[in-house]
């Protein structure tokens, strides 16, 4: 990151040495907007994208909007991460603007977020292919997001980047435990039951759970409870075991 304003710098001071600076930061920037949103910060902590944590949920609409985004693997933060650009979406019923993440927007609309702008802050001079964080905030009603509430967004990005630079990646283990705290306890029994069943790591566990939810549009806990309670398998089992080959 370049040429950081010295607001930027004062508002990541408070809150240095912070057990939470993600949700602290997060927090602040809601109330710092001069319009009503919620606020999400997603951490993605591989260059692929494929894993990413939920740092913060401030907000009654940023609850479901990270965890859409973190279990279905598509929506502004993502697109914003991936292109290396703003996503702003003012009507998530404009199929043009939503037509990278048309699932998470059908979604988001159920459970009342109506716009979506996210900002992505990325590591390095050539960001291409590096991970990054994005600040994604949420609305229930259409519009467009004024300059001031840009800015101010821009700001609480930048800062809670300054922050986190200073915090070590987690381990794969830690970031499945760190994406499931927003998540129902049986989407952590599922991941350990898919783990041990197909001798997978609880990271490609997940990884195995988001992608099938996201081919079969269904909620993440939904599935979960199949998994624990209906002993539904996500991989065929090996062709010895049908009494083929």
């Amino acid at each position: 990151m370049t040429a950081v304003r010295g607001e930027v710098v004062i508002l990541a001071s408070r809150y240095t040495g912070d057990a939470e600076p993600g949700l602290r930061i997060g927090q602040a920037c809601r109330r710092a907007l001069h319009s009503a949103y919620s606020v999400g910060l997603t951490l993605a902590v591989d260059a692929a994208l494929a894993q990413r944590v939920s740092l913060c949920a401030a907000g009654p609409l940023a609850r479901k909007g990270e965890e859409l985004q973190i279990s279905l693997g598509e929506g502004p933060c993502v697109q914003a991460l991936s292109q290396r650009a703003q996503v702003l979406v003012a009507d998530l019923d404009d199929p043009e603007a939503t037509r990278h993440w048309p699932v998470f927007a059908q979604q988001a609309k159920a459970h009342y977020i109506r716009a979506a702008y996210a900002l992505p802050i990325l590591h390095g001079a050539d960001a291409a292919g590096q991970a990054g964080l994005a600040l994604t905030l949420y609305r229930h009603r259409p519009g467009p997001i004024s300059e001031a509430d840009l800015q101010v967004a821009q700001d609480h990005a930048d800062a809670a980047d300054l922050l986190l630079l200073t915090t070590p990646v987690p381990s794969q283990d830690e970031l499945v435990h760190a994406w499931l705290l927003p998540a129902e306890a049986v989407v952590h029994q599922a991941i350990g039951m898919i783990s041990y069943r197909h001798s997978l790591s609880t990271g490609q566990a997940l990884a195995l759970l988001r992608a099938h939810a996201h081919t079969q549009s269904t909620p993440l806990p939904s599935l979960a409870r199949a998994v624990v309670h209906d002993h539904f398998t996500l991989l065929d089992p090996p062709a010895s075991e049908n009494g083929e080959g």
